[in-house]
């Protein structure tokens, strides 16, 4: 980047900033992107589990599928931290019952973010239901493995846990609830970010009050992720 300013740490705000205007097209060349180096070592590993069931085939304007969204979130989520230098794992899921769980490996923590991992980006597709509970353990399972201090999992959605043979309802809600308390026993944040107009009728009780965010205006979530991260972890 040549518009440097003084300093040796990416302001990952404005680095943010400056990459959602470049994929809008417009871009002030002179905004601020590096800031006085703070903290040398960022000892944290962040998982994001994306859902990819069919709602997320759902249009939110005449331009845009909520798939269009989260792919544009992974991509500008894995630049910002990219420039951070923090360890990070991109998955996705759907599912069609307990016995088919689709887990995406998407990007794994010792994979660097190339072209390869651009493209798996790329080819994300929706399908099939959201049984959430088996995806959060999956991601438990390889968050636990990581060694930092701090292990944020970060579970992107559009929608409550369903599924076939019974899981949608009291039964997915509960699961999924147990999976959250399960992780946060190993030691992981799990957090949660939904576009779904409806998720304070059951998010405080799965993630609690302060585990969990609404998005209401669902082109915005590719900026602000990488900047609720931002928050997350300082």
């Amino acid at each position: 980047l040549n518009r440097q300013t003084d300093g040796t740490e990416i302001d990952l705000e404005n680095y943010v900033n400056f990459l959602s205007d470049l994929k809008q097209g417009h871009v002030n060349s002179d905004t601020p992107i590096y800031k006085e180096l703070r903290n040398k070592t960022r000892d944290l590993s962040c998982l994001l589990l994306a859902d990819l069931s069919l709602s997320t085939d759902a249009h939110i304007n005449n331009n845009a599928r909520v798939v269009d969204v989260v792919r544009d979130s992974l991509f500008l989520f894995s630049e910002a931290l990219t420039t951070t230098g923090d360890r990070f794992a991109l998955h996705g899921f759907s599912s069609r019952n307990r016995s088919h769980i689709r887990f995406y490996n998407i990007k794994s923590f010792d994979e660097k973010y190339d072209d390869k991992v651009r493209g798996h980006i790329n080819a994300i597709r929706p399908g099939y239901y959201t049984r959430m509970g088996a995806a959060i353990r999956q991601a438990t399972q390889l968050l636990s493995k990581e060694v930092s201090t701090q292990k944020l999992l970060l579970i992107l959605t559009d929608g409550k846990p369903n599924d076939l043979d019974k899981y949608e309802g009291r039964y997915g809600i509960e699961d999924t609830r147990h999976a959250v308390l399960e992780a946060e026993k190993l030691g992981l944040r799990p957090f949660c970010v939904t576009i779904d107009e409806q998720a304070q009728d059951y998010l405080p009780y799965l993630f609690g009050s302060r585990s969990y965010v609404l998005i209401r205006n669902a082109e915005e979530l590719p900026k602000k992720l990488p900047l609720l991260y931002l928050k997350l972890t300082h």
